[in-house]
């Protein structure tokens, strides 16, 4: 699965939130520095070229949606940035959100519970 740009996953989110849309009714969906319609729809045909998203032909145009389904990409992600910015440690991803103050005690706790609670 080849690694998506900023701009790349913004269209992902929108197309798995619309399942299914043409150019156009991507490009109403971004809210800002929304690109020109020929440069959205090569963005999609890149997303296309790499295995994201196919489309159904109607006539001249094509109404896109994703085939790559949005857990899976998630999961990829989460590994690689666990990979490439905590060492391939839980932990110390887990730490880092500790130490930034974006968690909770008691969302730790809950974490620790619902751990518990599969064993």
């Amino acid at each position: 699965m080849q690694k998506l740009t900023n701009k790349e996953e913004e269209i992902m989110k929108i197309l798995w939130k619309l399942e299914k849309a043409f150019v156009k009714e991507v490009q109403a969906e971004i809210k800002e520095d929304k690109p020109h319609y020929n440069t959205l729809s090569t963005i999609i045909r890149n997303l296309e070229d790499k295995g994201y998203v196919a489309h159904n032909a109607f006539g001249n145009t094509h109404q896109y949606y994703p085939i790559v389904e949005k857990e899976v990409y998630r999961k990829k992600f989460v590994s690689t940035a666990i990979e490439e910015y905590f060492n391939n440690s839980y932990k110390n991803l887990v730490s880092f959100f500790a130490n930034e103050k974006k968690i909770s005690v008691d969302e730790l706790k809950d974490i620790i519970q619902q751990i518990e609670n599969k064993n």
